[in-house]
């Protein structure tokens, strides 16, 4: 799957929506390499709960982290209609599984409403804000913070 990037204008910027579960969220789309379909991954021991293990990408070992776990939702049970969505968070490499890839957004910061504070703290750590559009509600998270750069090194 490959979406082309069109030209923004001053202070836009695009995030790809997916879906986990019935809820939305989104990431920059900068930091998505690409979209592939769920091929199943081999586990890795002593790895943390999330991980669900490694696939061979072009020669490359990739991490495969079930976003929902990580989310601290209820964890997936992978299918050929899951999709990975390979990102770079820090200075590696890794594939998220989610749900569904469902929209490009092209918003501006004013777009993003702060994350309310009844909020838990987790969701605090990694939200950056909500997205009202359209009648749905989109989360923006950040995966720099959901894996932080010392547990990243360790996947």
């Amino acid at each position: 799957m490959s979406y082309a990037v069109k030209n923004l204008n001053e202070g836009d910027r695009e995030l790809i929506a997916f879906r986990i579960g019935d809820q939305e969220f989104c990431v920059n789309i900068m930091s998505v390499r690409e979209i592939r379909g769920w091929t199943p991954a081999t586990a890795m021991p002593h790895s943390p709960a999330y991980m669900l293990g490694v696939i061979n990408l072009r020669g490359a070992v990739l991490p495969i982290i079930d976003l929902a776990a990580r989310l601290g939702m209820k964890p997936a049970d992978p299918t050929a209609r899951h999709v990975i969505i390979v990102a770079q968070v820090w200075r590696k490499v890794v594939g998220l599984l989610v749900d569904a890839v469902s929209d490009i957004l092209t918003v501006t910061d004013e777009t993003v409403q702060p994350t309310p504070e009844i909020s838990s703290e987790l969701e605090r750590q990694f939200a950056r804000g909500i997205l009202a559009i359209d009648k749905r509600m989109i989360c923006l998270i950040e995966l720099e913070a959901l894996f932080p750069e010392t547990e990243s090194e360790a996947a």
